[in-house]
């Protein structure tokens, strides 16, 4: 579908508009015996007729175990004294009693007991009954008070002593002594060390993702030393592939994809957010900081890009531009997602409960959530140019040269300052005053921060056209006749860029503002001024070739026609007007003023008052209006048109105002209840006072520091936790996400605080962490399960023998590739689109065509983590390896295995190629003999040489293959992948059946489980 837009204002000189406003009130009546009789009534007896009812029906959610909203019914003077919410019991006063009100479901507040089946209408009765008489409660019929034990991820961690071992000797850190108590308390002991080439690749696969290749084997092997494993470790921790791998594991936190999701799911150019993971892991920046930059990184003083860039962490939510949407309502919806990837990613805490009501199990209150919420709330949607390294020194060089040649000007003509403050006073007042007029406004929340919305911020107007009629006669339309347009930007014409292609095959230009106006429909007006100045706000002034007689009044209607986009707005082909402003003026001769809206700014400020600043940026514009200075103008241009591209980022900016959040009745955006004000739950630490605060209150840099202050209960645990999931398939704690009362107890609560503060004593450094759990003999066991250990511990929670499991979806791709030497190691940069079937990304398998260039070159073969991700269709290979989609954070990914993983690493185009490109590597580099060629194959698949059963089983697929193609049976080029007339390229002693079965053999040794498996 093409795109057109033709917008139709109006406007009129004077409205009058009445509403008419009627209240309805709603009382509800509960069924019973009206309050007159009352006299009359039995008295209710509290222990006879209301404790059973609480013992019942209330005491689990509000009893000695658990106060949900700080509200306890078990003994008079706390059911008295009310919850967070206030008191709940007012004697004599049933109908205004939020007891009574909650269990009757009178109101809003969802009805009481809450999960269950509401009270029999004759309990209720006697609830109303007994508050209305008094709400007589004997002391005697209280329960007795007990303490009430605080939950343990709630207290912030201390370091637990070493426990006390028999087996000493066999304890290499602090990490073992922990386990081996536990195994002694069990009567269990732990294993034997694993091999050294197990050892190597279980270490290499954890650290940066791929497996060893045959040369670090070897000289692993060949070291002798007392820390040649330290080393090796040392060496893996260095590898720019470090960040890669663990950068993945947060990137499911962050729920990173590369498309905005739901019907149209539109690509988004996020890729900086994903780099700055990954550089962020191999600096090794300090955990706390890492949150603190995604959460407030805009916020932070003197904030660079990079720290700009971090704060995509909440902005990877997915974005619904369906044109029939509440844009309000799916604003609300992202922001829900920010606060789950908050409590999942960095509390480790299931808050979304509270995004409805107070959490039914952890001491969270609706309220609480909201309040984190309202830190959150106030900051723009906003997406900005950001340039990679060697872009960012271009253009360092680029305004380093105009400083020079500006710097240059204003030392050769020292009475410069003397003529620009003439030529401001001549300037200043020299513009009509505006009515209203058609401004492209800048808007943070557009693409690039630009006024249109195009991808580039910018937009293209193909026609302006007025229409008039009296007030009085709205139906005498007449067509004005636009005699000349003016604006302060004029580019020359221009064709169209090609992702603006609406299929007709027609030459469309942008141009100056006469091509608005020009009455054709291929030429437009194009506000593009290129890198680096391109998203200003700009003016465009059109005059009526006579006036507009109309002494009672005037309706004026105007079109603003915009067909410069492209055919299929779900692919970022818009080019339409995004942030404008339309004006009149009475003023004869009104002509676009030149000057940027920054200078005619400054010009409101007294002289005097001027920054630095501020006069260099009214000089580099009034420089443009010196006729003897255009050789120095003419060079300043030119280095404007060497400025980089650059690329977007979706980032968040604070709002300048910021906006008021409520409650919600029960989630939802069109029902907002109490106003609420920026804090975090009681039941966690206080918030820190310190200069992040503005006026008075808390901002999102205080959130950010809150939620990494050392005094937080979960940030460190839940961390650690998610750290040692990946390394032994399951976190101390199972369910990483959750850590509140529901949580699995941990399975070694005590060594879970010990790292938890000795990861916050050590800096917060990730890879000191790395360094203690891979140097502990713990993880150096061999993984060899006996029957009577696998009765004892299925899932290995006491950690009696080393991890054994399947890698990461992810991972099982980049072993393929680097084991055939297709992997190509270049790290970061935009995401890559390796094979895929073609049928889906096109109807009905998608909404709409999806582009989905496919790789030829060497990023065909980058690493997983690189590759394009459309949360709609996500791509199928890591799908069915358990990859998540990006829709929602996940912290903790499902492992299945299924026969479709099987045929996947069997036939899928890219393993495919691995499979030709191992046995061609194999051939040639392999050695002279099968046998040689076996070995070094099956050592770059699983680092380990084959036992000789294994080489016979291996040999006997080989020749029974090779007799297949040789005979005719089969093509080998069928297998091979190539064309028979490449037969002579081949290397010598070579032929076309070997090949083919060495690929067949290739296949095989990639799809061993041993291969995907890390021992």
């Amino acid at each position: 579908m093409t795109i057109h837009r033709t917008l139709r204002l109006i406007a009129i000189g004077t409205v009058s508009i009445g509403f008419g406003l009627h209240a309805l009130r709603l009382v509800a009546q509960p069924q019973g015996t009206p309050e007159k009789d009352l006299a009359t009534s039995r008295k209710v007896d509290f222990q006879k007729d209301i404790q059973p009812i609480f013992e019942k029906s209330c005491y689990s959610c509000h009893g000695p175990n658990m106060q949900m909203n700080g509200l306890r019914l078990d003994t008079k003077q706390s059911a008295f004294a009310g919850g967070k919410s206030g008191k709940v019991i007012l004697p004599g006063k049933a109908s205004e009693s939020p007891l009574y009100r909650r269990v009757a479901g009178i109101g809003d507040l969802a009805r009481m007991p809450f999960g269950n089946p509401p009270l029999d209408p004759a309990q209720i009765e006697l609830i109303r009954i007994w508050i209305d008489q008094g709400a007589d409660w004997p002391d005697s019929a209280s329960a007795k008070p007990v303490e009430i034990n605080k939950h343990w991820a709630f207290i912030a961690p201390k370091r637990s002593p070493l426990p006390k071992v028999n087996h000493r000797t066999w304890p290499r850190n602090p990490i073992d002594y922990f386990i081996l108590a536990r195994l002694e308390k069990e009567g269990l002991r732990p294993s034997a060390e694993a091999d050294r080439v197990t050892l190597l690749r279980r270490l290499s696969l954890d650290l940066i993702g791929l497996p060893p290749t045959p040369g670090e084997v070897d000289a692993f092997l060949a070291d002798k030393s007392r820390n040649a494993y330290e080393k090796q470790v040392e060496r893996l921790l260095r590898s720019p592939h470090y960040g890669e791998r663990w950068g993945r594991v947060w990137l499911d936190a962050a729920r990173y994809a590369d498309s905005d999701g739901y019907e149209k799911d539109k690509t988004r150019k996020v890729w900086f957010y994903r780099d700055w993971v990954i550089n962020a892991l191999n600096r090794d920046m300090p955990y706390d900081q890492f949150i603190v930059e995604q959460i407030a990184g805009d916020l932070v003083p003197k904030a660079t890009q990079d720290q700009i860039v971090a704060t995509g962490f909440l902005r990877n939510s997915m974005l619904n531009e369906e044109g029939g949407i509440d844009p309000e309502q799916f604003r609300m919806e992202a922001m829900f997602d920010r606060m789950d990837a908050v409590g999942k990613g960095i509390l480790g805490v299931t808050i979304q409960c509270a995004q409805c009501h107070n959490h039914k199990f952890d001491p969270l209150t609706q309220e609480e959530y909201y309040r984190m919420f309202a830190f959150l709330n106030s900051s723009h949607e906003a997406n900005i140019a950001v340039y990679t390294p060697v872009e960012q020194m271009k253009r360092a060089e680029i305004f380093r040269k105009i400083r020079e040649i500006e710097a240059g000007l204003q030392h050769r003509y020292p009475d410069w300052q003397e003529r620009m403050a003439r030529w401001e006073d001549q300037v200043t007042h020299n513009q009509p005053e505006w009515i209203v007029r058609l401004e492209l406004l800048n808007d943070p929340n557009l693409p690039q921060g630009g006024p249109g919305r195009s991808i580039k911020g910018t937009c293209a107007l193909t026609e302006f056209e007025v229409e008039t009629a009296p007030t009085d006669a709205p139906d005498k339309v007449t067509k004005v006749k636009i005699a000349n347009a003016t604006a302060d930007v004029n580019p020359p014409e221009t064709l169209l860029e090609p992702i603006f292609d609406d299929k007709s095959g027609k030459r469309r230009v942008t141009g100056p503002i006469e091509y608005a106006i020009d009455g054709k429909d291929e030429t437009a007006w194009g506000i593009d001024a290129g890198p680096g100045l391109r998203n200003q706000p700009r003016k465009g002034v059109f005059t009526a070739e006579t006036p507009i007689p109309n002494p009672g009044g005037t309706l004026l209607t105007f079109y603003l026609t915009q067909n410069h986009g492209g055919w299929n707005s779900d692919d970022n082909q818009n080019n339409d007007l995004g942030h404008f402003r339309l004006s009149i003026t009475n003023t004869p001769g009104a002509t676009a003023d030149p000057l940027p809206m920054k200078v005619r700014e400054i010009f409101s400020i007294p002289r005097e008052q001027h920054t630095p600043a501020q006069v260099q940026a009214m000089f580099s514009y009034w420089r443009t209006t010196v006729p003897e200075w255009m050789e120095e103008n003419e060079k300043i241009a030119a280095l404007w048109r060497e400025h980089p591209e650059g690329s977007s980022q979706l980032v968040l900016q604070a709002r300048e105002e910021a906006r008021k959040t409520h409650t919600l009745t029960r989630g939802d955006f069109l029902k907002p209840n109490k106003l609420v004000t920026p804090g975090v739950p009681a039941f966690l630490h206080p918030l820190p006072r310190d200069s992040s605060w503005q006026g008075g209150e808390p901002t999102r840099l205080t959130f950010a520091r809150w939620l990494a202050d050392r005094n937080s209960p979960t940030t460190a645990r839940s961390v650690v936790n998610r750290i040692w999931q990946a390394y032994f398939g399951i976190g101390i704690v199972s369910t990483s996400e959750n850590l509140g009362t529901q949580s699995e107890p941990p399975s070694h609560p005590e060594l879970l605080d010990w790292l938890a503060v000795e990861f916050m004593d050590r800096g917060w450094s990730l890879k000191v962490l790395h360094r203690l759990i891979v140097t502990s003999a713990t993880y150096r066991q061999s993984s060899r399960l006996t029957p009577e250990l696998y009765e004892r511990d299925p899932y290995n929670r006491l950690l009696a023998r080393g991890p054994r499991s399947r890698v990461d979806a992810e991972i099982v791709r980049d072993i393929a590739l680097a084991a055939s030497g297709l992997l190509n190691p270049k790290v970061g940069g935009p995401s890559v689109y390796p094979p895929a079937p073609e049928f889906l990304f096109v109807p009905p398998a998608s909404y709409g065509p999806k582009p989905w260039h496919e790789s030829t070159d060497e990023d065909r073969y980058r690493r997983a983590l690189y590759t394009f991700r459309y949360r709609s269709v996500p791509y199928p290979m890591l799908q069915i390896f358990d990859a998540p989609n990006g829709d929602a954070s996940c912290v903790r990914r499902a492992r299945s295995d299924t026969p479709l993983q099987a045929l996947t690493t069997l036939n899928e185009p890219l393993f495919l190629e691995t499979a030709r490109a191992l046995a061609a590597r194999t051939l040639r580099e392999g050695g002279m003999t099968d046998r040689q060629r076996l070995a070094y194959a099956f050592r770059r698949c699983l680092s380990r040489r084959p036992s000789r059963d294994e080489v016979s089983e291996l040999l006997a697929i080989l020749n029974k293959e090779t007799k297949r193609f040789g005979e005719g049976q089969l093509s080998p080029w069928d297998l091979a992948g190539a064309s028979p007339a490449l037969a002579p390229l081949l290397p010598k002693g070579i032929t076309p059946p070997q090949l083919a079965a060495w690929t067949a053999v290739s296949r095989v040794l990639l799809n061993l489980d041993e291969t995907i498996t890390k021992e």
